[in-house]
């Protein structure tokens, strides 16, 4: 599995979760404008990383953790070079000289990955890009050499939690730049860096930590770096995918590409619609990604199917439009794709999908895949169908493409628009808090699989009525289910509590996962909501949600604020009448 996206659109945390849901095994490239990071997987595991900051390394590391002195990491460090071909990662030479146990060599790899990937999380724009060719991965930079019997392997979804505590930690009391070395260090270590002609890497000089050790030379992926030339980038990919094109005919697909390259007004109104392309085509991949960035659409493509379910949800749980692309080449069988797009219809009613195949397997398709749940289907350019034609209908289909796909809506819920009016309507007929808390559950419940409310008590949280709990969602809300929650300053409902403002998202919360999930199960996705009801400022109830065992859908949060904010001023109103008609 291989995709390439910008870090704006799938954030980093998002990207991990998915190499560590779905096993892979690569070396993730993250890239800004002030140089590269890298993280490196096993079977969905971090294996090991290379700071943006060429002097953050593991021997560094471990000296700043007292583990070893300065003057064991040196004879470690010669015992490398005298070494040659017998050579072995710093890690495992180490461990074998007994100077570290397998317990530090964790200890020291967790720290850093934790720092990479906190610093990565404070970029402002960046893009990212698996590479999983075996090759690549096992023999030029062999990070799993045979003899390191001593494999290390680290839970990527572990180490992930604890750099979303250290980056929120560092947030809060603004010590978050101490994590790292100074601006003018980070240059100059870039600046040194990008002169690697006279460096001869060798597959032996290379191992667990190699990347510590070595400037690696940038490969022919996507990168999007700002400052980057994009002509060079479109260039490389043209030239490699089409080698048999005439240069006349090449240049005619660079130039158009660069001229989506060109920067544009950023669009006030944020992006609604997130595209998913599934190609196995690099040229594809590579010009449908330019148009989406020019367009400031979303954009993950991918190779493989692996990995499209999270993608899908990750975009819903952000009330994104998932617009789902399947290419199919000409030679492959539509059969497997038309089943796909069942599939996905069928689990995401409210995504789009489009298919995009050459006219030869157009014609043959159109209708099964319309059947099947497909809302377009595009054909492309095909060099087997158009050689002599294939530049110019390339550049025409991309050109309308970039029209098309900015047009695509989600349908209009209507159903919940009705809800919500009703909803309010409700309201407008209520007192008590028990009452406008039912209304909120009951309208939450519409968006979410489960829902709970929960009582504000001085010190925990009550459980109360609930839907979709303890009975199915269809029996509607139950009795006050009466387990309670201590309340913990660290806790996303204290954090609720505390700033009055609805929750939608996912963290790492022991309360959640060992007190709540405790009582009603763990959801499927991480995927949360906390809703306030608050009474003269002060938050007296609490609305939970989850996707229960069901795939995210689209939460409209906007309704569920703004039925919050009204559902406040009724109860301010309400206790105002009652305290007018005591005083009378």
């Amino acid at each position: 599995m291989s995709f390439n996206g910008d870090l704006e659109h799938f954030p980093l945390v998002d990207v991990i979760q998915l190499l560590h849901m779905t096993n892979k095994t690569g070396i993730l490239y993250l890239k800004c404008p002030r140089g590269e990071s890298q993280l490196v997987f096993h079977n969905g595991f971090f294996v090991s990383a290379n700071h943006l900051n060429n002097s953050v390394r593991i021997g560094t590391v471990l000296v700043d953790m007292n583990a070893i002195t300065q003057e064991q990491l040196n004879q470690a460090l010669l015992e490398q070079k005298d070494a040659g071909n017998g050579r072995k990662p710093l890690i495992a030479t180490l461990i074998e000289q007994g100077t570290i146990d397998k317990d530090t060599a964790f200890t020291g790899l967790e720290t850093l990955i934790e720092m990479t990937i906190v610093e990565v999380m404070t970029w402002s724009s960046g893009t990212f890009s698996l590479d999983v060719s075996k090759e690549y991965v096992s023999d030029e930079y062999r990070y799993f050499p045979e003899k390191l019997h001593q494999e290390i392997l680290l839970n990527a979804q572990g180490v992930l939690m604890e750099s979303l505590r250290i980056y929120d930690e560092k947030m809060r009391d603004g010590t978050l730049s101490k994590l790292f070395f100074s601006e003018g260090d980070v240059t100059e270590c870039a600046t040194a860096s990008t002169d690697s002609s006279s460096l001869d890497i060798t597959a032996d000089l290379l191992g667990l930590d190699a990347l510590d050790a070595v400037t690696l030379t940038i490969p022919h992926v996507f990168s999007g770096l700002i400052d980057h030339n994009p002509d060079d980038e479109h260039r490389q990919v043209v030239s490699r995918t089409l080698p048999e094109t005439s240069i006349d005919q090449q240049e005619l697909l660079i130039n158009f590409l660069s001229s989506f390259s060109i920067p544009v007004t950023p669009d006030s109104k944020a992006p609604v619609i997130a595209i998913i392309l599934l190609t196995k085509s690099e040229l594809l991949s590579h010009a449908v990604t330019t148009v989406c960035k020019h367009k400031s659409l979303f954009i993950f493509s991918t190779d493989e199917e692996t990995g499209l379910d999270v993608v899908i949800e990750q975009s819903l749980g952000r009330d994104l439009h998932p617009v789902l692309i399947i290419d199919i080449p000409h030679e492959k069988d539509s059969a497997q794709a038309l089943t796909l797009v069942r599939q996905k219809h069928s689990t995401y009613p409210h995504i789009s999908i489009l298919i995009t195949t050459c006219s030869h397997t157009w014609q043959s398709i159109s209708m099964d895949a319309l059947c099947a749940g497909t809302r377009s289907i595009i054909p492309r350019p095909c060099r087997r169908c158009h050689e002599d034609s294939y530049i110019p209908q390339m550049i025409s289909f991309l050109s309308g493409l970039a029209t098309f796909l900015p047009s695509i809506m989600s349908d209009p819920a209507e159903e919940a628009g009705l809800h919500f009016i009703s909803a309010l309507n409700q309201l407008k007929t209520l007192t008590g808090p028990p009452e406008i808390a039912l209304v909120m559950l009951q309208f939450t419940a519409l968006l979410f699989e489960r829902t709970l409310t929960f009582v504000v008590a001085k010190s925990e949280l009550i459980a109360e009525k609930s839907i979709g709990i303890s009975t199915v969602k269809s029996l509607g809300p139950t009795a006050p289910l009466m387990f309670r929650i201590p309340l913990d300053n660290t806790s996303i409902f204290q954090e609720v509590i505390e700033k009055g403002h609805l929750y939608y998202g996912q963290r790492n919360d022991a309360v959640l996962t060992n007190l709540l999930y405790k009582e009603i199960g763990a959801p499927r996705s991480p995927l949360t909501l906390i809703v306030p009801l608050i009474s003269r400022g002060k938050v007296i109830a609490l609305t939970y949600a989850d996707f229960g065992s069901k795939p995210v859908s689209p939460p409209q949060i906007n309704l569920l604020e703004a039925l919050a904010q009204h559902a406040e001023s009724v109860l301010d109103n309400a206790l105002y009448r009652k305290s007018i008609e005591k005083s009378a």
